[in-house]
């Protein structure tokens, strides 16, 4: 994967800060992650649950084409509220699948919920689990550190761990996580940048 980063084409580049315009640029070109129709990247916006399904099939399967084989698992429906799912159903219905991505105990996805910091670090856990990455957490590595390390939910603490200690993700500020805060486009497409390259 070259690093070599040109110029994007979205047209509200300027909004997409020094600090990640080269994660969005190299995972753009790969296709893994996209714009908006409009053109926009929109990097502050929050990243639904539906847009994370989306852009870890395309870089599990490696399949970026514009007309993709997802819409062949749009029928692989696990959950009950996937009727209004539409262009991310079988994005979705791959990934639960493939036990990339989980639901809710409800039964139900939420795919146009914003996905919390904690939520999208599960996601990739589950996906760097799938593809083989180094799982490996430090000795003594701990969320301690963080005031609000002890509000990581259970289901999110070893991922929430191993995102910490390999810098995958990084406090909002030295003493805070916020794992339940809503996750950013351009958060999403840096913590997938520092994994895959």
């Amino acid at each position: 994967l070259s690093l070599a980063v040109s110029a994007s084409a979205f047209k509200d580049d300027k909004d997409i800060s020094a600090d990640y315009a080269e994660a969005v640029a190299v995972l753009d070109g790969m296709g893994v992650f996209k714009g908006y129709e409009d053109g926009s990247f929109k990097p502050t916006g929050d990243i639904t649950r539906a847009e994370v399904a989306t852009i870890i099939y395309r870089i599990y399967t490696g399949d970026v084409a514009k007309s993709d084989k997802s819409g062949l698992y749009a029928t692989y429906n696990k959950f009950s509220d996937m009727t209004g799912a539409g262009w991310a159903a079988g994005y979705i219905g791959y990934c639960a699948n493939a036990e990339l991505v989980k639901g809710y105990p409800d039964g139900t996805f939420r795919p146009n919920q914003p996905v919390t910091r904690q939520e999208l670090v599960t996601f990739y856990w589950r996906y760097a689990n799938l593809a083989g990455c180094d799982m490996t957490i430090s000795q003594g590595a701990s969320l301690a550190e963080y005031q609000d390390g002890d509000s990581v939910k259970p289901y999110a603490k070893e991922a929430m761990l191993w995102a910490v200690d390999t810098g995958l993700i990084r406090g909002v500020d030295a003493n805070t996580l916020a794992p339940n805060s809503t996750a950013s486009r351009a958060m999403a497409a840096t913590m997938l940048y520092r994994m895959v390259v």
